[in-house]
């Protein structure tokens, strides 16, 4: 009887298995030997046209009512869905968001690791911190059943309110592009479509959807343009994400310079353009500019394309052409060959990734009188203030939040679900991360709602740590650069109670520090991610020498800035009922708000270059970041041919340390842009009174200049200055770099 039951056992499995290889189709397109580029020219041949026009539109959100469509079910809990072609073997593009994490797993009944966020992981300056990043959310995506990112924001930090600056990687074109380029190659090596963004010019929210960004195509070549050409040169993404504002009074999505002039043609982009979630507003002007896929609905890329098509007034070419940079991207990223397969993310990996990148992007700012790390003999007792930190940790929001487990920390159980536009902390407390470090020092905590009650508390301890936050998410820019909630005024009261009082900042980009001379130290966390508790202990008690620096500068005040006053749409301009829904998505209406203009004058003079070219010294400089040890700097040389600079860095203190050593480079005397420019990096581990020789590549992309007559690049001959050290503000080292 056992034996029948295993015979028809098997008979079932050999027909399923014969039914299974029948319904995997066999043309000349399924051979993985073949390049992208010939297999996606195979499958379109076989495309009818409505197969074609389904991969041009997505079908809806699964969470926005007015987002619906028949297959928005199929979305997956996700932010869209996209038909594939069945018979062909082609799937459909199932999409999350994953800024810095799978977005509403909570919310779907499941979970992912929150990495730091893209501006904290940036801090390291490591590339392979940032392939680790990449991999981690690839490999959560694909266990949750997706097979497309919308990560890798690339946009530069030109207005630091921006309410998106976390979700992005700095100032600086070479190190924001070096970073998301690699954290996205590695990603879509999960085989996930991968996607930059947001291109380009998206560098404020106010107005987002209608804002004309002004600037120079020589400015905008040599900043945002040259950090989206340098992240998609190494990530060689599936799909660049086109964005919601104007740019010289074409909207992103059907702005045919940046997208057929610059992506297409000048840069050869291969892969397809999607909108940005109610991002596309035209059918003609925008097929024809080079956007091939518009999200999350058929608004425009539905039966309104399918009648200019047959009205004559799309061409077929631009369909097939549409069409065949999708089918590329899903060809080049792998899902046709190994679509993902549900499964159990591996929370204990990625608690300790998150931590380990975490730790690299800890930033210490002041530590002075040596503070820090925490002397366990002289500290018995520790007073830990404000932040909610006696629970977790604030996260960043908006389509990049991801799901705490058990839902925001500072509310109670059941009424912690993630809302857009409300803050969400984890729950990873650094004063539990801290008692666990520290088991025979007395740490109390206070709220610090009431300053003189923190204030009380931190007089009575050996050490006052204050954790400071700064909320930001998209749809929002921040009213100012101080800290919100009346921190400023709580860190100025404990710091008067208590010498040795340390401040621990979670933000999502600068703030002002009008009580920095009264601290005793400034330790930047960002937004630290699933593990940034545990990473930030072993920060502050020394079991990790922090390494970190800054990717963008902190200004003094807001009057130091480009654009000293907080963007704001004149009252003409005013955004009226029914231009934008309750969720932040663009109306038909909106694309009438023509009005609205940022005039970017500053051109390439972005963060650090702008405050060179000014004379104004930040509070703290892009690149800047101390260390438990000190280093020093000698001998700098550059073999002009091989266009490397050399240079010796020797730890001169007592513990070993991560250095990341900088070089720039600043333009012939005579050129019109005097500033330097960050021209390569690297990190380097040294034992207290080692030595190392450091041979930087010198990047030339970011010592061209553009010409906007000729539309070409031109790097100059002469002679250049090379500069080495250990940031923008602090370089003892030049030599010259002769270019003929």
């Amino acid at each position: 009887m056992q034996n029948r039951r295993f015979g028809f056992y098997l008979l079932c499995t050999v027909i399923a298995t014969s039914i299974a290889a029948a319904q995997v189709p066999d043309g000349p397109w399924m051979n993985p030997k073949l390049s992208p580029e010939k297999r996606a020219d195979m499958v379109l041949k076989q495309l009818t046209l409505d197969e074609k026009l389904a991969l041009l539109h997505g079908n809806g959100m699964a969470h926005a009512a007015q987002w619906q469509m028949p297959l928005s079910h199929l979305t997956d809990g996700g932010a869209g869905y996209v038909e594939g072609v069945k018979r062909l073997g082609i799937p459909p593009l199932v999409i999350s968001d994953a800024g810095y994490g799978v977005r509403d797993s909570g919310a779907n009944g499941r979970y992912s690791t929150a990495m730091p966020s893209s501006l904290g992981a940036s801090a390291s300056w490591d590339q392979d911190s940032a392939c680790d990043f990449g991999t981690l959310i690839g490999q959560e995506l694909r266990a949750q059943g997706f097979n497309m990112t919308l990560g890798g924001g690339v946009d530069l930090v030109r207005e630091p309110r921006n309410g998106r600056s976390f979700e992005y990687a700095g100032e600086d074109p070479l190190l924001a592009g070096t970073v998301v380029g690699k954290l996205m190659r590695c990603e879509q090596a999960q085989h996930v479509v991968g996607d930059i963004k947001h291109y380009v010019m998206n560098d404020q929210e106010t107005g987002r959807f209608f804002v004309n960004a002004v600037i120079s195509k020589r400015a905008m070549q040599e900043s945002d343009l040259l950090a989206f050409h340098i992240a998609i040169s190494i990530a060689n993404p599936g799909a660049v994400m086109c964005s919601y504002n104007r740019i010289n009074g074409d909207f992103g999505c059907e702005n045919s310079y940046t997208l057929r002039d610059v992506l297409e043609n000048e840069w050869g982009f291969k892969g397809f353009v999607i909108s940005d979630w109610g991002g596309t507003h035209s059918t003609e002007k925008a097929s024809a500019a080079g956007l091939d896929q518009e999200q999350p609905m058929a608004d425009f890329f539905g039966p309104k394309l399918k009648e200019a098509v047959e009205a004559g007034k799309v061409p077929l070419s631009e369909i097939d052409e549409h069409a065949r940079r999708i089918l590329y991207a899903e060809f080049l990223s792998g899902i046709v060959d190994d679509p993902p397969q549900k499964g159990v993310v591996d929370v204990e990996k990625g608690l300790e990734v998150s931590k380990e990148i975490e730790e690299k992007s800890i930033v210490l700012l002041k530590n002075s009188p040596t503070v820090l790390p925490i002397n366990v003999s002289k500290v018995q007792t520790i007073a830990i203030i404000g932040g909610h930190a006696d629970v977790g940790m604030i996260s960043g929001g908006g389509s990049a939040q991801v799901d705490p487990p058990g839902g925001n920390a500072i509310m109670p159980p059941g009424k912690g679900a993630t809302i857009w536009q409300k803050p969400v902390w984890f729950p990873t407390s650094p004063l539990k991360a801290l008692q666990t470090k520290l088991p025979n020092a007395k740490i109390g905590f206070d709220p610090g709602t009431d300053p003189k009650s923190a204030a009380n508390l931190a007089k009575s301890a050996d050490l006052a740590i204050v954790f400071a936050y700064q909320w930001l998410a998209e749809d929002m820019d921040v009213p100012s650069l101080s800290l919100p909630n009346n921190q400023d005024a709580l860190i100025e009261q404990v710091a008067a109670a208590n010498p040795h009082t340390i401040v621990v900042l979670e933000t999502g980009t600068v703030v002002t520090m009008p009580w920095i001379d009264k601290v005793a130290g400034v330790v930047e966390a960002w937004y630290a991610g699933s593990s940034g508790h545990k990473a930030l202990a072993n920060v502050l008690v020394g079991d990790v020498n922090p390494a970190g620096k800054l990717p963008l500068s902190f200004p003094k005040s807001e009057a130091d800035l480009p654009h000293p006053d907080a963007p704001k749409i004149p009252s003409e301009s005013q955004v009226h009922a029914g231009d934008v829904a309750d969720n932040g998505a663009p109306t038909a209406n909106a694309s009438a708000r023509a009005g609205y203009a940022v005039h970017y004058d500053e051109g390439p003079e972005v963060g650090y270059k702008w405050y060179e070219a000014q004379n104004k010294k930040p509070l703290f400089s892009f690149g800047f970041g101390l260390s438990y040890t000190t280093y020093a700097y000698s001998g700098l040389s550059v073999d002009s041919t091989a266009r490397t600079a050399r240079f010796t860095v020797k730890n001169t203190g007592k513990l070993t340390g991560t250095e990341i050593t900088e070089v720039y480079g600043r333009l012939p005397k005579g050129s019109d842009e005097s500033f330097k420019r960050l021209v390569g990096w690297k990190r380097i581990t040294l034992a207290p009174g080692e030595s190392q020789t450091v041979t930087v590549t010198i990047d030339d992309r970011v010592l061209k200049t553009f010409d906007e007559e000729k539309n070409a690049w031109n790097l100059s001959p002469g002679e250049y200055q090379v500069l080495a050290g250990s940031s923008s503000d602090d370089t003892p080292l030049t030599a010259s770099l002769v270019i003929r």
